[in-house]
């Protein structure tokens, strides 16, 4: 299972694509279970970057973990989360990430 992630070029934030846009959480990100839904998802990826849209576009591996989510990779886990030095910043410090927690 794949998902499309990026830096948005305004703030720099780390988002997902999902349903058309970019969410700020990797738990709304559409999945892709195949090669041609990859493809698809690279694509727009492509189309958005040229657009200046986003940067560092990639396709990353994602599980899914009690129902939820999860980044494979450490640095896509920590790009979800938030930055590492205090937990109550950042998206882990969302009400969204304290009740999967």
């Amino acid at each position: 299972m794949k998902v499309l992630t990026a830096n948005r070029l305004s703030d720099g934030i780390a988002v997902w694509y999902a349903d058309g846009g970019w969410a700020e959480t990797v738990g709304h990100a559409d999945i892709a279970h195949d090669k041609a839904a990859e493809d698809r998802l690279e694509a727009i990826g492509a189309a958005a970057a040229a657009n200046n849209e986003v940067l560092d576009v990639n396709v990353i591996d994602v599980t899914i973990v009690d129902g939820l989510v999860e980044p494979v990779r450490l640095r896509e886990k920590i790009r979800a989360a938030g930055p590492t030095i205090h937990p109550d910043l950042g998206k882990q410090a969302s009400p969204q990430a304290q009740q999967a927690a």
